[in-house]
Formats: structure tokens, sequence, C-alpha cells
């Protein structure tokens, strides 16, 4: 019996439409304007980076002079409020 081949998985075309960060955002990720995906890999690259997921409970991130802007300027936030954050500082 053969097995049927996965179907791709078709990208969501809303996350590779380009999205310009504000000025609060561009001081963490740039000023270019990049897809959401890349977006938010480059949040994460940041927050890895600089060492800034908690280390007793991985899902919050812990706010630096950078980010504490663009988290509405709260010092720790769980990862699915930064994304909600996130998307309020772009065009």
């Amino acid at each position: 019996m053969p097995t049927a081949a996965k179907p791709k998985r078709k990208a969501n075309p809303a996350l590779l439409k380009p999205v310009q960060p504000d000025a609060v955002l561009a001081a963490v990720v740039g000023s270019t304007p990049v897809s959401r995906g890349e977006l938010t890999k480059k949040v994460w690259d940041y927050i890895k980076k600089h060492g800034l997921q908690d280390a007793k409970n991985k899902r919050n991130i812990n706010a630096d002079a950078l980010l504490k802007p663009v988290f509405g300027g709260k010092s720790q936030v769980t990862m699915f409020e930064m994304t909600k954050l996130v998307s309020t500082h772009v065009k």
C-alpha cells in the first residue's frame, strides 16, 4: 500500500508582505521593511543574543532598555503577549 505524500503547507501571504517597523521597533530590528515572519525572527535573535529569556520561566521575556518601549513600558511579557505588542509597532 503506497503512502500518499503530504501536501506542502502554503505560506500565509499576510506573513510574507513587508511591513515597516516604527522608530521604537527599528532600534531593535533595523529600519528596513521586512516580512512579519522575518520581523519575529529578528526580535527573537535580539532576545537570544542579549539573554533576555527568563531563566526560570522560558515563556517570559525580560525587557532591556531598547525592548521596554516596544513592550509598552512593561519590564516582562510572555512570548504570546510580545507578538501582539510588536505588531503595534509596524505599518
